[in-house]
């Protein structure tokens, strides 16, 4: 068994995510930065579900950096249970969306407090440590934002495509409601600040990372930041042509209209991003990448434990020098 790997002293580092990909990410990250990790995490795909709000990609990277999520799934808690699901379908209550039985004391406690007029942030922070999470998982911001997609059925709430229709409509477009009265919350702007580097998680670019980018404040915080010379990079969630999982293939596709490929994943990057990691799979698309700009870093992303989450995530600090505050990237 490989060693355990040896926590970096006085890195700080900020990385924006959502999803699976995102969570496992942050997982190996932590294992490098400890408490020196925080991550922005994607707010879009939250909903309501009987009167509860729940916040999908937040709790997915909650449970995984407590070691609770249930890996087999790829979302909610191992060892999940679902009597109060299946006693809601008793009372004709759709289910489409389960909750686990667990899982319903995160969203009872998230939104009581919600509705007594706390902020998301605060709340946020309060049920990971209760959780034993080391990193800080930040909410892009604290006002509600809602992804929705267009596909020939009209405009559908995210979660409806995601889950409900099983992400078998074709996305025409792509809007963030409520997106204008939101803001970077003070928690964001300064892990942004004092950030030695950002890296952006093998993540959807259309409905993980670009939600995070719309907030107002957070790209000028990112571009501040780059000013001072901290460096961004970006992993790519496509690898042979395929989503590592999720639809950001089909989306590429249909919103993009370009083959599916990492070069397509990098072109949603130009002009923020520094480095572009590719898998191995992917070498000779390097030269294309780096045509964009990018320097580029080639090596397995492909996160299958514990110890190739914390090999790539070493591989990508490595490359980004957040240790000293400043790049290696070539």
């Amino acid at each position: 068994m490989p060693d355990a790997p040896r926590p970096r002293s006085g890195a700080a580092l900020v990385v924006l995510a959502g999803g699976v990909g995102g969570a496992k990410l942050a997982h190996g990250l932590q294992a490098h930065l400890d408490d020196r990790l925080t991550v922005v995490v994607n707010t879009g795909d939250d909903l309501e579900r009987h009167g509860l709000l729940v916040c999908p990609d937040h709790d997915t990277v909650m449970y995984t950096l407590a070691g609770i999520d249930n890996r087999e799934w790829g979302w909610g808690i191992a060892g999940e249970t679902f009597a109060a699901s299946e006693m809601l379908a008793r009372y004709g209550e759709p289910t489409w969306f389960r909750l686990g039985d667990r899982d319903l004391a995160t969203h009872i406690v998230r939104t009581r407090r919600w509705r007594d007029g706390e902020r998301m942030t605060p709340i946020a922070l309060d049920l990971q440590s209760a959780l034993g999470v080391r990193a800080r998982i930040l909410p892009m911001t604290d006002a509600p934002v809602r992804t929705q997609v267009l596909t020939d059925e009209g405009w559908l709430g995210f979660q409806t495509y995601f889950v409900g229709r099983h992400q078998e409509p074709e996305v025409l477009e792509v809007r963030f409601e409520g997106i204008g009265s939101a803001t970077a919350t003070p928690e964001v702007l300064a892990a942004f600040e004092t950030a030695d580097a950002i890296v952006v998680a093998p993540s959807n670019p259309f409905v993980s990372v670009a939600p995070i980018l719309a907030v107002p404040g957070i790209r000028a915080a990112i571009d501040a930041a780059r000013g001072r010379g901290v460096p961004v990079a970006a992993i790519s969630g496509i690898v042979g042509g395929r989503a590592i999982k999720g639809p950001a293939d089909r989306m590429i596709a249909s919103l993009a209209g370009e083959a599916p490929t990492a070069v397509a994943v990098a072109r949603r990057y130009v002009g923020w991003v520094d480095l572009f990691v590719l898998d191995a799979v992917d070498a000779e698309l390097e030269a294309a990448v780096r045509d964009l700009g990018f320097a580029t870093l080639v090596t397995d992303t492909m996160m299958v434990d514990d110890a190739t989450r914390a090999r790539l995530a070493g591989a990508v600090l490595d490359a980004v020098g957040p240790t000293t505050g400043t790049t290696s990237m070539v």
